[in-house]
Parts: C-alpha cells; structure tokens; sequence
C-alpha cells in the first residue's frame, strides 16, 4: 500500500520534549499494534473492522521502509464502549479480518499496566527516578519488585512500598544468582530494566526470562569502556556527554536503540560535574524509553525501533 508517512532513517532521533497525552478513560482504550509486510489495503481492512464494532480511532501512527513490500509498521489508540465485555469479539474479528494477510498484530487493552521489575545496584539515581515518577502517576507501570545484589538501596525503595531482593551475585555461583532471578521473575513480570545494574547478565537468563529488557548506559561506549568513563572523559576533553537506552540482546550492549539524548559541556567542569550531568541525562532518557515501551509505542525492526 502507498502511504503517506516519509520513510525515516534508522538512527536513533533526540527524545521528543513533548509527553503522550494521556487517554480520556483507560477502561475503554485500546492499542493495536500491526506490522509485517507492506501491500495496498491494510489499514483499510483494520479501520473496516474498528468501525464495525463502534471504535472511535484516537490516534493513528504508521511507517513503511518502503510503500512497495516494505516492511510495514501501525499502532492504532481506539476507544470503545464497554470494552471489556467486546474486547474477546475483537478479536476474533481481527483475526478473520487479517487471517492469510501475514500480518503480525496485538491488541493490547491500555487498562492493564505493564509489570516491571528493575535490577540495580549501587547507583541510586535511575532507579529513583522511575519509582518516584510511578508514585506520580507520571509513569503508566507497576513496578512489581526491585533486585539488586548489593543491599544498599534496600530502606529507600522500601519507602515506595516495593519489595526488594537482595541477591548477590558471586563469580563461581553467578548460576545460583540467575535460577534466584528467574524464580523471581517468572510469570510475575512483562519488563525488565536494568537501572545502572553492574553485572553482565548470562545466556541463560536473556534466553529464559522470556520478557523485553531494557538497559541504560552512557553513551561513552566505545570510547571510555570500563571503569571511571567521566574521569576518562573529562581527561579526553569531551564536548557533548550524553546516554542511550537500550533493548538488551546477547551481544553486550548491541541490542536496538529505543532513545539517546546529550548535553554540551566545556573544559570548565570537573569529572564530578559530568558524572552529575550525565546521570540526569541517563533519567531522563531511561524514563522515556520506559515509558514508550510500556505504552507500546516502540517496535523492534531488526536491529533498530521504530518509536511512535
């Protein structure tokens, strides 16, 4: 199909300074999200369906890599009244509707908040930051459980009213540490974020875990790999510092991009100023891709996103 959304380049864009608009009446929202081949008629045949049952489409976001069999991608907000009680005859007309097409989709009811579990360690500021933006109301998650494998962080998130896990993680029984992960997280979770958590996760626990995992560094990497990378920093007189957040794969710190964001910087301020500024950049930008994935606003295309 031809449409009328430009083809991006896949490179990581600034984080929008604008936040979603938040839904009129969570109880009767919906999203659909869609993606497979391009072709002519697709959204048509997903509309037809929507008007049928009543939907009244609220926002519409599309992206094809090419209008001729490109890879094609849709995330569709809809409300519709009494949801809950149409949402399973949705489906099955949806189905019916794109049943042989090869297209991929979900319908995702925007009630039912996603579950996270964050990992950290000693860092506090990320994971903070994204506890105190659920109390707020300013992030649309329930944070189930924190995990760390240092105890330091354990009064403040239990201030939040979030069980914390202290598991520590040993070299010769960094196993142990991943089958405690594992029965923590399993079936209980639909995220998993690494707040500045300073282990490599195993094989084993990407393979297993069996949910979206989302990780934050600063964008240093590969410059100022390992130890004090401010210090390293301030000694190569960087210009701009900034941070990326990421899906995580098994290839370290190579996952899909969901956001990146900078700031400039001089020679006038200390490696201490930068590791400042550089941990506001890492909140602000791990908040965001947080947030856009449990809105389901990011779609894995290969190695990159597509971020609605």
């Amino acid at each position: 199909m031809t449409t009328n959304t430009a083809v991006a380049e896949k490179t990581a864009a600034p984080i929008p300074r604008k936040s979603p608009v938040a839904d009129p009446d969570e109880a009767n929202i919906a999203r659909l999200i869609v993606h497979g081949t391009d072709r002519p008629g697709i959204v048509s045949e997903i509309t037809s369906v929507l008007s049928d049952f009543g939907a009244n489409i609220i926002a519409f976001d599309q992206y094809t890599s090419d209008p001729v069999g490109g890879r094609y991608f849709q995330r569709t907000v809809f409300s519709l009244e009494n949801l809950s009680v149409e949402v399973e005859r949705l489906r099955a007309a949806l189905g019916g509707a794109l049943e042989g097409t090869g297209l991929q989709w979900e319908l995702i009811e925007a009630k039912n908040l996603k579950r996270v579990a964050v990992f950290a360690s000693k860092s506090d500021h990320c994971l903070l930051d994204l506890l105190w933006r659920q109390r707020r109301g300013e992030l649309p998650v329930t944070i189930s459980m924190v995990i760390s494998n240092h105890p330091d962080l354990s009064e403040d998130v239990r201030a939040f009213g979030i069980p914390y896990f202290y598991v520590p993680v040993d070299k010769e029984k960094r196993d142990e540490a991943t089958q405690r992960h594992l029965e923590l997280l399993r079936n209980n979770v639909d995220l998993v974020v690494l707040a500045r958590y300073m282990q490599i996760l195993t094989e084993e626990f990407i393979d297993e875990v069996r949910v979206p995992i989302i990780n934050i560094h600063h964008s240093f990497l590969p410059a100022f790999i390992g130890a004090a990378p401010y210090r390293k920093a301030k000694e190569r007189g960087v210009k701009l510092i900034g941070a990326t957040a990421h899906y995580v794969t098994k290839d370290l710190d190579e996952g899909p991009i969901i956001a990146q964001d900078v700031v400039p910087v001089t020679h006038k301020e200390s490696a201490s100023d930068l590791q400042r500024r550089g941990a506001d950049v890492e909140r602000r930008v791990l908040s965001f891709a947080v947030e856009a994935h449990c809105q389901d606003r990011v779609l894995r295309d290969g190695n990159a996103t597509i971020v609605f």
